[in-house]
């Protein structure tokens, strides 16, 4: 069933589980994430990035993602991730989106700010929620660009809340997009600060590589939505190339049951660590 993503986060605020919030790309992936969030009874949240609609044009994938959510048994919301512009974010509004993300970690506080506001004003006419993003994660959504971490400031923090009323509140501390090229060492001093300076459930972007336990750690200190990525797509690439290997692909339907599976093994490891198996019966 389609839900709002606040309503996730705030449930999940009140213990220490986490919404696993899956970037996907094509049909494929879509199947095999909600497949795992259904057998494990998960509430979960489907997102795609702006960068990714030049492959997923929004137009015809972001139906998709709406259609699926709506026909799931369990509680999904649909986000826009890393919006850019308000003409993207409002095109995901259009087609049924219930979460918006605009993402303004790269402008000075004060011009994140006004273009966060804006972002909550036009979201408000279709009663969706959104977050944003203080502090830099490091990489990009696409690996496009090698940008550096800028671990988020506290007070930072406290002043963007004081002036946009935001859902959820991205941060970073010490976390990256894409394939870690060495073990991340996250602060989770700062993620301490922060959560008990601000009032909100915290996301954490740049899940892939970042190991068990310290999602454990996220989950029990402020993180209610965690992001994950590339090990999705990995795992789908995986999949294909052993099914290839193996000789267990004879036809395009061998291929389409490789994707999903691939889809549905990364999820079902990851709404495991962050322990939200048997949650969607909080939203009955």
């Amino acid at each position: 069933m389609l839900c709002n993503i606040k309503n996730l986060l705030d449930k999940a605020n009140e213990s220490s589980w986490a919404v696993g919030s899956f970037s996907v790309a094509n049909l494929e992936m879509v199947l095999g994430i909600i497949k795992a969030a259904e057998e494990t009874s998960s509430p979960i949240i489907l997102q795609i990035a702006e960068v990714r609609l030049k492959h997923s044009p929004l137009e015809i994938f972001g139906p998709l993602m709406v259609a699926a959510a709506k026909n799931a048994k369990v509680p999904v919301a649909v986000h826009f991730d890393h919006g850019l512009t308000l003409e993207k974010i409002k095109l995901a509004l259009d087609v049924g989106f219930t979460s918006v993300m605009f993402d303004g970690s790269h402008l000075p506080l004060e011009e994140n700010i006004n273009m966060t506001n804006q972002t909550i004003k036009l979201a408000k006419n279709y009663g969706a929620s959104v977050e944003a993003e203080i502090g830099c994660v490091g990489g990009s959504e696409d690996g496009s660009v090698d940008i550096a971490i800028n671990c988020t400031s506290p007070a930072d923090a406290v002043c963007f809340c004081n002036e946009a009323s935001v859902d959820a509140l991205a941060v970073a501390i010490g976390n990256a997009h894409g394939n870690y090229k060495e073990t991340p060492h996250l602060r989770f001093d700062i993620l301490t600060q922060v959560k008990e300076a601000v009032n909100l459930p915290l996301v954490l972007h740049g899940g892939t590589g970042i190991l068990p336990e310290e999602f454990i750690k996220c989950r029990e200190n402020g993180i209610k939505k965690i992001n994950i990525a590339t090990a999705t797509f990995d795992s789908v690439e995986e999949s294909v190339r052993k099914a290839y290997n193996g000789g267990n692909i004879t036809g395009y339907y061998d291929l389409h049951c490789a994707e999903i599976n691939g889809a549905y093994q990364n999820a079902l490891k990851h709404i495991k660590i962050f322990d939200s198996s048997n949650k969607a019966k909080l939203f009955i």
